[in-house]
């Protein structure tokens, strides 16, 4: 069984940088392509970005396009998820989540493994 431990989250000021982390145990990393995903309290699980098993492709929600940025690092089996200007509205529990195949990455449901989840607080 595939394992994916999030980390890098927590409390950040707005406009500050961060970088969150995957790393994923258990599993061919390089055959699976890795989601971020982020649920607010009250609302969806919703996607954020997408990136394939060779990086040659990303692909990101419409509400986070040019904010986020996606990239992957095999030789450490691990994703990460930057913005480099936080806002409080990026208030959300931050989930990774990697699938073999390809096609419909933007729902949750074709996912095959899940990390737990990364709290990251947006302050004023």
């Amino acid at each position: 069984q595939g394992q994916l431990v999030e980390s890098g989250g927590g409390l950040v000021q707005a406009g500050d940088s961060l970088r969150l982390s995957c790393a994923a145990s258990g599993l061919t990393f390089s055959s699976y392509s890795m989601g971020w995903f982020r649920q607010a309290p009250g609302k969806e699980r919703e996607y954020v970005a997408r990136i394939s098993w060779s990086s040659s492709t990303t692909n990101y929600a419409d509400s986070v396009k040019g904010r986020f940025t996606i990239s992957r690092d095999n030789a450490k089996n691990t994703v990460y998820l930057q913005r480099n200007s936080m806002k409080p509205e990026d208030t959300a529990v931050y989930y990774c989540a990697a699938r073999r195949g390809i096609g419909g990455y933007s729902s949750a449901r074709v996912y095959d493994y899940w990390g737990q989840g990364t709290q990251v607080t947006v302050s004023s």
